[in-house]
């Protein structure tokens, strides 16, 4: 049976009364959390920013993502943060934790997204689609996508015409004294090679601490840092003063390579850039 002309009306129109005065009944508000630079940084790009109600303290780029409530560091979240940010979805990386707080927000019933976290372009296109769809932003994920990837390309073929493959040492540090060095399987040996340089550490797996006898064997051609690692630990004289470094080639000609933290080892968005800067810096000539 038809439904009245007059009737249709009245429906409408309260519909849009609805619509107007209580927005919330018929369309949820987004709102989304980031507990992972790169996540943000992809979510901006994508054009879904304003969605964002908090996000994690590495998620320093772009700028308006550090005006945001923080939660905590990717590994060591706050699920009352979290949670009190009534959050529609939360976008992690698969080692966000610490595992209780994970556990904390399922049994909260926390609509939550896990991506990987693997350190290569396949991954880092992999993320950018993922995170298209659960915003509906697919045509922009694949723009973005398409984009990195001409970039890569690009890089890899000003690499390709490079006559040597440098020795990299990665440094890893917060401050305070404490510096890592990144082997095999790490996020920096991943950035140092897709850029053509050898990690210069082949020894162990993951990050070890720095050592002189270490440092001296890997005799490194480049020592590569994050800018807000240099700048904790005092600039590059303070640097060199470290265990073993002055004594190493690297340390010798002060090849000293700083970097943007998120740009360096977010493998998000940014990936071909970075590529491209830390090819330049370890390829001079």
């Amino acid at each position: 049976m038809a439904v009245p002309p007059q009737r249709t009306q009245v429906r409408f129109w309260r519909a849009f009364a609805l619509a107007c005065f209580w927005p919330g009944l018929l369309l949820a508000e987004t709102r989304l959390v980031s507990t992972s630079g790169a996540i943000t940084e992809t979510i901006y790009a994508l054009g879904a920013g304003q969605e964002l109600v908090a996000v994690d303290l590495s998620s320093v780029h772009p700028e308006e993502a550090t005006q945001l409530p923080m939660i905590g560091y990717a590994r060591m979240l706050s699920g009352e943060g979290i949670i009190s940010m009534r959050p529609t979805l939360v976008l992690a990386n698969a080692d966000a934790g610490p595992p209780s707080v994970i556990d904390q927000l399922k049994s909260a019933g926390v609509n939550m997204l896990f991506l990987t976290n693997a350190h290569n372009p396949e991954a880092a296109a992999e993320r950018i689609r993922l995170i298209g769809q659960a915003l509906h932003k697919e045509p922009e994920a694949e723009k973005l996508v398409a984009q990195m990837t001409t970039e890569l390309q690009a890089a890899r073929e000003k690499i390709a015409r490079m006559p040597a493959r440098p020795k990299v040492l990665f440094i890893y540090t917060r401050g305070g004294g404490i510096m890592n060095v990144a082997g095999r399987g790490t996020g920096g040996e991943a950035i140092i090679e897709l850029a053509g340089g050898v990690n210069a550490v082949q020894e162990y797996d993951g990050y070890k601490p720095l050592t002189a006898e270490g440092a001296v064997t890997a005799a490194p051609d480049f020592l590569l840092i994050s800018s807000r690692g240099l700048e904790t630990s005092g600039g590059i004289d303070e640097l060199l003063k470290q265990p073993g470094l002055v004594e190493t080639p690297a340390g010798q000609a002060r090849r000293i390579v700083a970097m943007d933290d998120l740009l360096l080892l977010g493998f998000g968005p940014r990936l071909g850039e970075a590529t491209r800067e830390l090819a330049e810096k370890i390829h001079p000539e």
